[in-house]
């Protein structure tokens, strides 16, 4: 893309970072409207908006017509995360919650994986303007598909039993009894909500946690294919090897946090270890590839694995009738740390002409990210804020 438009290496860097800009600026109004109106026809929107923005990627020339396209495109997202994850509260109990969380925050590590290796083989055939054609068509197609199928609650699933409704129903309802009474009071206001100490803590701690992630995401190609020397194929295989770590990972440490009903201590070390790797990569990519590359699957595998623990943290925290909006103001703090990571990891590579710099960086977030969750206070377990509750 940037010498077929002759785009510097800081306007490449800029048009990633936008999309994450305009993720940012919408998750909160995003979630009202979704509670406000319905979840599952605001994803339709988003899917069929995000889909045609992201086809005329590669049709726009103009670098002003590109930079308002990948913003358009961060707010067109910015809607579908924070909704699925309210509707993820509606449909599973609390004993279910990390693994759910995980199953849906595996569509990242999934299609990076299978895509890394497509994408590469895709640009290699057709040239990088059809690439972003053909990945914006299936994101149109199956929002047909999500329309007819979700619905809001299980009991407007014409597929669901009712008695299995009514079942869950009744569990989701004992979930929100275990919340500490002081937070669940019906005047908890949305900026009492938003303020709360450890939801400030939670969106510093996800801004230095999306740092390290999406400057990884974005830049591990060109860091793979300039370090091995590797042509644009075999470099979107290279790159999907970090992601079946994640994989893995993601899946072993949702279901032991579900079995043990352990949130913190499940997001902290995984973040730490991920931490420590990229710093083991910065230290060893003077020294050659294989090393700083086999530090790049690890720090690739920890630092997804604790998601699905990570987004079970808000609904044992904060009750329904505001759980949304706080996950929604995570998750913008999480797409600031997502621009900052992308623009900073991009412009470090343009302005020394090597990734160590973006290692280091992306290094120093993550620790950070893992001190942060290790501050964050310890919940009273199930059964002791349900014995609270009763006296």
């Amino acid at each position: 893309m940037a010498r077929t438009l002759s785009i510097t290496g800081g306007k490449t860097a800029l048009l990633g970072a936008l999309f994450f800009l305009g993720y940012f600026l919408f998750q909160v109004p995003g979630m009202l409207a979704a509670k406000r109106f319905s979840c599952t026809r605001l994803v339709f929107g988003a899917l069929i908006g995000w889909g045609v923005l992201a086809a005329l990627t590669g049709m726009l020339r103009p670098f002003w017509l590109l930079a308002i396209d990948r913003l358009l495109l961060g707010v067109a997202e910015s809607f579908i995360f924070p909704a699925l994850l309210l509707l993820l509260t509606r449909w599973f109990t609390r004993a279910e919650r990390s693994r759910a969380n995980t199953m849906l925050m595996l569509g990242n590590p999934v299609t990076v994986l299978w895509m890394s290796a497509i994408t590469g083989y895709l640009i290699q055939e057709f040239g990088w303007q059809h690439t972003f054609i053909f990945e914006g068509i299936p994101s149109v197609l199956f929002a047909v598909v999500w329309i007819l199928v979700m619905r809001d609650s299980p009991k407007e699933a014409r597929w669901f039993p009712r008695e299995a409704a009514e079942h869950l129903a009744a569990k989701l309802e004992l979930d929100q009894k275990a919340i500490p009474q002081v937070s669940q009071a019906s005047t908890l206001s949305l900026r009492a909500a938003l303020l709360r100490g450890d939801v400030v803590l939670l969106s510093f701690q996800y801004f230095c946690w999306s740092l390290g992630v999406y400057g990884f995401v974005l830049w591990l190609p060109t860091i793979v294919r300039q370090g091995a020397s590797l042509g644009m194929g075999k470099t979107g295989l290279v790159s999907a090897a970090p992601y079946v770590a994640a994989i893995v990972l993601m899946l072993l440490v949702s279901h032991i946090s579900d079995r043990t009903q352990r949130r913190r201590e499940m997001v902290w070390p995984p973040l730490l270890i991920a931490g420590v790797a990229m710093m083991g990569s910065f230290l060893l990519a003077p020294y050659g590839f294989l090393g700083a590359f086999l530090c790049l699957i690890v720090a690739g595998g920890c630092m997804y694995a604790p998601y699905g623990p990570f987004f079970a943290i808000f609904p044992e925290r904060i009750p329904q009738s505001r759980v949304g909006e706080v996950m929604a103001l995570v998750n913008s703090a999480g797409a600031l740390g997502g621009f900052a990571g992308t623009y900073l990891v991009g412009l470090l590579q343009s302005v020394t002409g090597n990734s160590r710099a973006g290692f280091l960086l992306m290094s120093l977030s993550l620790v950070l990210s893992a001190v942060l969750t290790f501050l964050l206070p310890k919940q009273p377990k199930p059964a002791q804020q349900l014995e609270a509750a009763h006296v």
